[in-house]
């Protein structure tokens, strides 16, 4: 559906040569959800205004379909932004208009009549939520409707691609879950292409397909979601699933514990993470009937992404060295990847030692 090819854009101010995407390659398939995750300033933005043209890269090649669309006249262009939609964090509405008038400016120059224009935003009034409100004025919406009225804007003229920057960043949390909800459900029902922006791993987590990690205009990984939660390759992505599965807020309050402070010669500190069928199966009492290695578990946490269980225990492991070592390979041997945790002194920061 999306295929970017060794895209580069390079700004300059004030002299300075800043590059904000770096040979970036990738591609999207239709009816996928994508997520672009990264801190501020890593070149999403940049990247994902690539794939509409509002931002044509200095080198590279963008394709939707199939087609080159950088080499597309300005007539072109402007057909091909119609079947690519975009919602935005501030939500952009016109504050003069009604939510019926806002959504119907989208529709300004298409070849629709009025009666078909006012059943078309009738019909998106209600794909939102929002039937209730079409007479209101943006003023008078929370910001959850004022995104719903966004997207139902960004649907009018039947997008194949949606285009998502930071849609959720302005939100509370339970807002952000249900504008999540309705994407999902639009991508679900309308087999829409979505590429979402985001800073938070979380947002990622509950919708995403795909994910690509961006740090300095770069894409430092990709993957799908699973393999990303279950499998991270990279220092910075390890750093956002650790937030997005609050293992670093867990560890912050077990490492206050005196149990974990004064560890015994024979007792590990231990995480595990593993996925799919592991997690309905008996390990745990295995290591004990197996190994005699008695496991306390401190923390634990199991999610569902796409279908598949994802699971992260953290444990302290007491037994005799020889078979504590049995236990390790036992675990590693079920698929099961092992972290030995070392509690952080007064003088030292956390760290961990990542078992191969």
């Amino acid at each position: 559906m999306i295929e970017l090819k060794g895209i580069d854009v390079t700004f300059y101010q004030k002299k300075t040569r800043i590059e904000a995407v770096k040979n970036v390659s990738l591609s999207i398939e239709k009816g996928c959800v994508y997520g672009f995750v990264g801190y501020s300033g890593a070149g999403k933005s940049t990247l994902v205004r690539v794939i509409n043209l509002l931002q044509r890269p200095n080198t590279g090649s963008v394709k939707i379909k199939g087609r080159e669309i950088t080499k597309y006249t300005q007539k072109e262009l402007r057909q091909q932004r119609k079947k690519i939609g975009m919602i935005f964090q501030h939500f952009h509405l016109m504050k003069e208009r009604t939510i019926y008038g806002n959504i119907d400016f989208a529709l300004k120059y298409s070849d629709l009549s009025k009666t078909e224009r006012q059943a078309k935003i009738e019909k998106l009034l209600r794909l939102v939520g929002l039937s209730d409100k079409k007479n209101a004025y943006p003023s008078q919406l929370s910001g959850g409707q004022k995104q719903r009225v966004a997207i139902a804007r960004a649907l009018a003229n039947d997008p194949e691609i949606l285009l998502c920057d930071e849609a959720t960043s302005a939100l509370d949390p339970k807002t952000t879950a249900q504008i999540l909800a309705l994407l999902q459900s639009l991508n679900q029902s309308l087999n829409l292409t979505i590429v979402l922006i985001t800073h938070e791993m979380q947002v990622v987590k509950e919708i995403c397909h795909k994910v690509a990690v961006m740090d300095r205009g770069q894409v430092l990984e990709q993957n799908d979601i699973v393999s990303i939660f279950s499998q991270p390759q990279q220092a910075l992505t390890q750093e956002f699933i650790r937030s997005a599965t609050h293992i670093d807020q867990a560890l912050t309050t077990i490492y206050q514990q005196i149990s974990v402070t004064k560890l015994k010669e024979n007792e590990e500190l231990i995480e595990l993470a593993y996925q799919g069928h592991q997690t309905s199966e008996p390990l745990i009492a295995q290591l004990y009937s197996k190994y005699q290695v008695v496991t306390n578990i401190l923390y634990g946490n199991v999610e569902i992404l796409q279908q598949t269980p994802i699971g992260h225990l953290i444990v302290i492991l007491s037994g005799a060295h020889e078979q504590r070592k049995k236990a390790f390979a036992y675990l590693q041997k079920q698929g099961v990847r092992l972290t030995h945790l070392q509690v952080p002194t007064s003088q030292t920061t956390a760290s961990t030692l990542h078992v191969s």
